[in-house]
């Protein structure tokens, strides 16, 4: 259920809510308070609050929070939060966008049903990262729980009070730019229930639906490719990997023409297996469950091109879904098999639990048709990125010095954590094969790099190419920043900056 969010220009303390949060700018406890806090300290009995700060050492660093119970003491507000912004100078929208997400976080674990949240001065140029991050703290996916287990209250209702009646834009006020925030916020949310839905309900015939559900609500364009399709165009690799289940593989394009001549066309490919056993080269049982989200790549199309509906750039924009479930049976590709590509070449299958790459290949000479100025992949590709970057990071390639620096100005503004990855030419010897143009994986050391040198050999022309191997950030086991527990959407955000850059 979407939030309601308003804003207004009031006296916080005299605005109702279950819990009201207080942004505070970084401040030194040892000379002048802020306004806020000495307002607070008034309300509540002079003096109080104030110790409280100096014993706690608050001084409103971006990691600090001060949680007062009022107790009854300030009528109408059940709680008062005090969250550190840190130094106003530094704060740009990706700390806004923590800064609202921690609030949301703080009136959901108070069980609130109303929350104010007050806007320090400031703030007002980042209020659409205030939308996005309220919407995307306040997520829980909780579609499949019952009884007990269901949440009892739920959050309804955001008041944003701002110290001034402008937006930094200059508008008589600031809801076009929280509401634009919140509906971006609907598309990483969105990619992120879709990797959070089990694959017994997720098939890859159900991502298709659900991506045409999300198309037919935005007036985008959408193609879908059922198995017969898929075989008919010579996407054998997508075959390959779909043909060991019962539940057959879908592509799926979607497509964004803007209103006036678009000034560059950019291309996105997802990863979509819905479910990841190995194959034939079967996975060990522990952890095997979390192969539901094996799938993000294409659950981040899904978002992305939500929430580009909703920003409405200047650029043709197309995102391709290769979508297939994993699975060993009779009919399952195997280790020692060449399988054709659409883009001609042959490829020895080396071990059935490396399938990513393949269905990324068929799209990626797919999107190349297409001919982009800029071409992004991005999967939850390889455990060898994890090994080299942790969870809370992804890695990225690229092909050339436009597509670099493009992609790193996208990554500043959005404030995802990304780091670039070389291709390392020499590492390309591993993937000859004596019996097919190409082996599909090399040795175990370089994984991630050599993932992404396979897929380099499918870009045709292209000039520009990303490719991002998101496997670790994909999901979280806690909530942190703006990230949800579960599924996070982690990629959208840049994908959409890079894309409004170039609109």
């Amino acid at each position: 259920m979407a939030l309601s969010l308003s804003i207004r220009s009031a006296q916080p303390l005299e605005l109702e809510a279950d819990v009201t949060v207080f942004g505070v700018w970084a401040f030194d406890p040892s000379k002048k308070l802020p306004d806020a806090i000495k307002d607070v300290d008034r309300a509540l009995g002079e003096g109080g609050l104030l110790a409280l700060v100096k014993k706690e050492e608050f001084s409103g660093k971006p990691d600090q929070s001060l949680s007062i119970p009022t107790l009854g003491r300030v009528p109408g507000i059940n709680r008062i939060v005090f969250l550190g912004l840190g130094d106003r100078a530094s704060v740009k929208d990706p700390e806004t966008r923590t800064f609202a997400a921690r609030a949301a976080r703080a009136a959901l674990g108070d069980r609130a049903k109303s929350l104010v949240v007050v806007l320090p001065e400031g703030i007002e140029k980042h209020l659409r990262a205030v939308g996005e991050g309220i919407e995307l703290g306040a997520y829980r996916f909780t579609k499949h729980l019952t009884g007990d287990r269901r949440p009892k209250e739920v959050l309804e209702t955001v008041t944003f009070v701002l110290s001034s009646k402008k937006s930094g834009d200059g508008k008589a006020d600031g809801k076009k730019d929280i509401a634009l925030g919140q509906k971006i916020a609907f598309g990483v949310n969105l990619a992120r229930d879709l990797s959070n839905e089990p694959a017994n309900i997720l098939t890859p015939a159900a991502l298709a639906n659900e991506a045409q559900k999300m198309a037919k609500a935005n007036g985008l364009k959408i193609e879908i490719f059922d198995y017969k399709e898929i075989q008919k165009r010579g996407m054998a690799l997508i075959d390959a990997v779909g043909r060991g289940s019962v539940n057959e593989p879908r592509f799926v394009h979607i497509s964004y023409t803007p209103a006036k001549k678009a000034k560059k066309k950019f291309v996105f490919v997802g990863k979509g297996i819905t479910f990841d056993t190995g194959g034939i080269s079967i996975k060990p049982a522990q952890g095997m469950g979390e192969m539901k989200h094996d799938m993000s790549g294409a659950a981040n199309m899904v978002g992305l091109m939500a929430a580009v509906a909703a920003v409405k750039p200047h650029v043709e924009v197309h995102a391709l879904m290769a979508c297939a479930e994993n699975m060993p049976s009779g009919n399952a590709y195997r280790p020692g098999d060449v399988w054709p590509s659409l883009d001609g070449k042959s490829v020895e299958i080396i071990n059935t639990d490396a399938e990513g790459r393949l269905v990324l290949a068929d799209a990626l000479a797919y999107g190349a048709q297409l001919e982009p100025d800029l071409l992004v992949d991005n999967a939850t590709l390889t455990g060898a990125c994890i090994v080299a970057l942790g969870n809370t990071y992804s890695g990225w390639y690229a092909n050339s010095e436009d597509a670099i620096r493009d992609f790193s100005d996208a990554l500043k503004a959005s404030g995802e954590q990304m780091w670039r990855m070389p291709l390392i030419e020499e590492l390309r010897e591993q993937l000859k094969s004596d019996t097919a143009d190409l082996k599909h994986m090399g040795d175990r050391s370089g994984g991630s790099i050599t993932a992404a040198l396979f897929l380099r050999e499918f870009i045709g022309k292209t000039k520009n190419w990303v490719h991002a191997d998101i496997a670790g950030p994909a999901t979280s086991d806690r909530a942190t920043g703006w990230n949800a527990k579960g599924a996070t959407g982690h990629g959208v955000l840049t994908f959409l900056s890079l894309i409004e850059k170039a609109g």
